[in-house]
């Protein structure tokens, strides 16, 4: 009877330890995390990916000096066209008309400037002759003035001669001030006859402008009016009517917009890769040869992460590429050989001791988590370039949330590579 009570006092001492047990788990509190390790690459490449479009090297938007209804319009989309071809032309009657009138305006100043020059020349000789005239009363009056002193002629004769004199010096001064304003109307009139030049100047060349030629040799990549089509020219903010694209499909270009996290790893001449989703399985090699050097506008009121420009020259396009056409460009920015690599979430921030905040990974000892400092490199892709480390160290990888908070010494459930 008592061996049966000892071993009910046993069992129920081991129920209630199990309980216990069960209640509180198994010793401390773990944190679950997914471990890995850190990896050897023989070859480990940066690169920066980015979308966009195809693009003409050198293209124009061809639009109009002139305001006006398209008369003829002899080019089509797709077309080829050389530099100096007419592609469209603006009625041209109100220019015409203005460039007649002021043809003629310049026709009737010059006719007026004649007349003005002949008048000119007529004072000239008027002048001339006024001189003549008043040298010979001059001499005259002197001649008299010796013979009224020598007491030969009277008085009145010599205050006659001396008052023709004087008559004739009035009709110099007159006669020079009418050859002044003959000549002051010859030179009004050829400063008439410049502006009126001008004038034409501006007229035939608006006239001329209602024939657009291409600036260049291209084919016609987009054509956006039609003829019977009123043409406006642009004032102010208001863009004027954009007729046509030509563009030289020699050279083709990859536009692209890269990420402001990823610009400052670009440099001109890095060599990139563009893929087309219309050429599937094709890749197009190429280099970066232009960095906008200012962000581009922002998209919407919403958006908030700031874009640059960036453009690559393909080494050899297809002949079937067009402008337009949406690419994705991958841009390699950095090779490296035999290098340690982590996964990038897995590299984090923490604070020492003296204050310093540096970068570390959570190496995985005995079940426990070891902060361990290193040194960061390149990015590629998910992975980041890591020096202070051995090759196959188990490291906590994630999840990010925990990783956030994760301290030196923590007790640590792995689960995956680094378990």
């Amino acid at each position: 009877m008592r061996r049966g009570r000892w071993l009910l006092l046993l069992l129920a001492v081991v129920a209630v330890g199990a309980g216990i047990v069960w209640m509180t788990g198994q010793g401390p509190d773990r944190l679950a995390v997914d471990g890995g390790v850190v990896t050897l690459q023989e070859t480990f490449t940066s690169t920066v990916t980015a979308s966009g479009e195809i693009v003409a090297t050198r293209y124009a938007d061809i639009g109009s000096s002139v305001m006006g209804t398209i008369v003829s319009l002899p080019v089509r989309e797709g077309d080829a066209v050389e530099a100096g071809q007419v592609l469209a032309r603006i009625d041209p009657v109100q220019a015409e008309s203005d460039a007649a009138g002021a043809t003629a305006q310049v026709r009737a100043l010059e006719a007026e400037e004649t007349a003005a020059a002949g008048q000119a020349r007529v004072a000239r000789s008027e002048l001339a002759a006024a001189e003549a005239r008043a040298l010979d009363a001059s001499q005259v009056a002197t001649r008299r003035e010796e013979l009224f002193e020598a007491g030969l002629i009277p008085a009145a004769e010599q205050e006659s001669a001396s008052a023709a004199a004087q008559a004739a010096e009035a009709q110099v001064l007159a006669a020079r001030a009418a050859l002044e304003r003959a000549e002051a109307s010859v030179e009004a009139a050829m400063r008439r006859i410049a502006q009126a030049r001008a004038q034409e100047r501006s007229a035939q060349d608006v006239l001329a402008k209602t024939a657009i030629v291409s600036p260049i040799d291209g084919v016609v990549t987009r054509l956006q009016v039609r003829e019977g089509e009123m043409v406006v020219i642009g004032i102010q903010n208001q863009p004027g009517t954009t007729l046509m694209t030509i563009s030289d499909l020699g050279e083709i270009d990859a536009e692209v917009k890269v990420a402001e996290a990823d610009v400052l790893r670009l440099e001109l001449g890095q060599l990139a890769e563009v893929t087309l989703e219309a050429m599937p399985g094709l890749a197009f090699t190429g280099r970066v040869v232009e960095i906008g050097a200012s962000a581009l506008p922002l998209a919407g009121t919403g958006a908030a992460a700031r874009e640059f420009r960036v453009v690559v020259r393909l080494d050899s396009p297809e002949p079937g590429l067009r402008p337009g056409l949406t690419c994705d460009a991958e841009i390699l920015t950095n090779r490296k050989s035999d290098v340690l690599t982590v996964p990038l979430q897995s590299v984090v921030l923490r604070t020492d001791d003296s204050g310093t905040e540096r970068t570390g990974v959570f190496v995985i000892r005995d079940e426990q988590a070891v902060f361990t400092p290193v040194t960061a490199g390149i990015i590629g892709g998910l992975d980041i370039e890591v020096t202070g480390i051995a090759d196959d160290e188990s490291i906590v990888i994630g999840p990010y949330q925990v990783l956030g908070e994760l301290q030196d010494g923590a007790l640590l459930s792995v689960s995956g590579a680094g378990s």
